[in-house]
């Protein structure tokens, strides 16, 4: 098995990256996905979030209201701290059931947004970084999410740098240009990544 940590920040492509090894193979463990199952309604999580940040981020039917709790931690990041510090342990403990239950010569992608940022490295054999330029994070956020420049950019700066997260990449995928550019560096990180799995060679520092 292998075991690799795929990063990028907010708007540089992670998702799609993601999506198209999973379609080559790869076996998916999604961070953000699980850390939305792990604050369901009836869940320990959502109640250590309640405990810690109060009823009003609960929505009239008790899910979690993710924009108001958003507007709490992002811009304070002591309380993003306190968050981190309740879904984080949740999301590792059912990654690793997931990641148990893949076979052993899988290529298991585990799709981590603040891997970078919680140092979490060290837990894969390997680090993928999906890499854009911030002014092409920017634009995508706001031409292709809606989101205001201003929320946009205190949800970049919320982040790891791209110098940081380019610090601990064993592989980059360059995704800062058009989309249908993309999907060809991403079938040469598939092929490395199951040779790698094979053992029949180690990757490359960068994928060019």
């Amino acid at each position: 098995m292998l075991k690799v940590g795929l990063t990028g920040g907010i708007g540089a492509g992670k998702s799609e990256v993601s999506r198209l090894l999973v379609s080559y193979g790869a076996v998916l463990v999604d961070a953000d996905r699980i850390a939305r199952e792990v604050v369901e309604p009836g869940t320990p999580g959502l109640a250590q979030i309640v405990e810690v940040f109060g009823p009003d981020i609960l929505t009239a039917d008790g899910t979690l209201d993710r924009p108001a709790l958003g507007a709490i931690v992002f811009a304070d990041p002591d309380r993003l701290a306190a968050l981190n510090a309740i879904v984080h342990p949740l999301v590792g403990a059912r990654s690793a059931e997931l990641e148990r239950a893949a076979g052993p010569d899988a290529v298991v992608v585990h799709d981590v947004p603040l891997l970078t940022e919680n140092g979490l490295a060290p837990l894969y054999d390997l680090v993928v970084v999906v890499d854009a330029a911030p002014g092409t994070q920017l634009d995508r956020l706001v031409r292709l999410r809606g989101m205001t420049e201003v929320d946009a950019r205190a949800r970049m700066a919320a982040q790891a740098t791209r110098e940081e997260r380019l610090a601990v990449a064993d592989l980059v995928v360059d995704n800062d240009g058009p989309l249908d550019g993309l999907e060809p560096r991403v079938r040469a990180l598939w092929s490395e990544l199951t040779a790698r799995a094979a053992g029949q060679g180690t990757p490359e520092q960068r994928d060019r």
